[in-house]
């Protein structure tokens, strides 16, 4: 089965990126608004029970997640995706490392981490010059802190659903 793992912003976060998603997005029904902190990967059952235990010992040390989001930005060259920008800080860069360590050392990720919440993607190259030259001239600002991450596992028709939900801090055991 795939697995995923991501962390969701308030409420008001992703009310705001749907309000882009639900037009730009080819991914909107399949998925919340996130954070992707280790992308998809395959496991078996077996190995599953083995990672949710490691997933458990990593939030149980891992404080609070700190989120400023700042601007509109894009993965352009490489694809047409527009995104809210995440500042990174060390406790993200922190558990992006871990969830490809230990238990996962074994895969290597297939891009630098850029903290990000996608808005808008499969855009053809005259949407996405029209949308990103709208979006990048409005300001964007939202701080909050996030006390959880999830595991998450692709259903049949793509969409993805939350297997399992991990509190961050020491209160867990």
């Amino acid at each position: 089965m795939k697995y995923g793992i991501a962390l969701f912003p308030s409420k008001k976060i992703q009310d705001f990126a749907n309000s882009y998603r639900k037009r730009y997005d080819s991914h909107y029904a399949l998925i919340p608004p996130h954070l992707t902190l280790k992308s998809a990967f395959e496991a078996s059952d077996d190995q599953i029970k083995t990672i949710v235990k490691e997933l458990r010992k990593i939030a149980a040390n891992t404080e609070p997640i700190p989120l400023k989001i700042t601007k509109f930005s894009s993965f352009y060259p490489v694809n047409n995706v527009i995104y809210l920008k995440v500042e990174p800080n060390e406790t993200l860069n922190k558990l992006h490392k871990q969830f490809y360590s230990g238990v996962f050392a074994d895969e290597k990720p297939e891009y630098a981490f850029v903290p990000h919440i996608t808005i808008g993607q499969s855009l053809s190259d005259a949407e996405y010059a029209d949308v990103y030259g709208r979006l990048k001239m409005q300001n964007v600002y939202f701080e909050e802190t996030v006390d959880r991450f999830h595991l998450l596992y692709q259903l049949e028709n793509g969409s993805w659903t939350v297997y399992e939900t991990f509190r961050v801090g020491k209160e867990q055991e």
